[in-house]
């Protein structure tokens, strides 16, 4: 065997060894970008779901703080009735009933009620 002809084999052997070796990092490339393609479009649906649970709850949440549903869950859950006319206590008015009630205060150094 000639040397050239050594040389050419040895180099036709890397070439071809490269061009595999290329070929084999391209496949597992190309598979690994699948695998994320379909590990984002799974993302993107549960981001979708989770989205939609939070504008439900949000929705659920907010009828929780109306006046009827506060009532409704003190009725039936809290086993709780409106308070009966003597239970209730009408509190004093923290506004002055008029303009000399303010003065009298005034003069006497307290802003609060007597």
């Amino acid at each position: 065997m000639s040397h050239p002809r050594r040389a050419f084999l040895v180099v036709w052997t890397l070439a071809i060894a490269g061009t595999t070796s290329a070929f084999v990092v391209h496949l597992a490339l190309r598979g690994r970008t699948v695998q994320l393609g379909y590990e984002l479009g799974r993302s993107r649906q549960e981001q979708a779901r989770l989205r939609e649970v939070k504008r439900v709850l949000e929705l659920e949440s907010a009828s929780y703080k109306t006046p009827e549903r506060v009532e409704i869950v003190a009725r039936s859950l809290l086993g709780m009735e409106p308070p009966s006319p003597d239970r209730i206590v009408p509190l004093a008015s923290q506004a002055p009933a008029s303009p000399d009630d303010e003065d009298d205060r005034t003069a006497r150094g307290s802003e609060g009620p007597p």
